[in-house]
């Protein structure tokens, strides 16, 4: 008896600043990178966020900067 195993396709991630055209990722918008940081304040990598290398390199400064000027901050408590 051959059991037939079930195929799990899993579905390819699609970048957030690709699909809606988000040319420039601006380090006051707060909301948008908290997105991409979760609640331990580590940035989220590619594989997880889904996010390309054009726009994850530009997203890394974003909110690094974000944190310097204390908008978001560096860890929890």
């Amino acid at each position: 008896m051959a059991r037939a195993r079930k195929v799990f396709f899993r579905r390819r991630k699609v970048c957030k600043f690709c699909a809606d055209k988000i040319d420039y990722i601006d380090y006051k918008d707060v909301k948008l990178l908290q997105q991409f940081i979760p609640e331990r304040s580590k940035i989220l990598p590619r594989r997880i966020s889904g996010t390309c290398a054009n726009h994850q390199r530009p997203l890394q400064q974003a909110i690094k900067r974000a944190r310097h000027l204390a908008l978001i901050p560096f860890t929890t408590d």
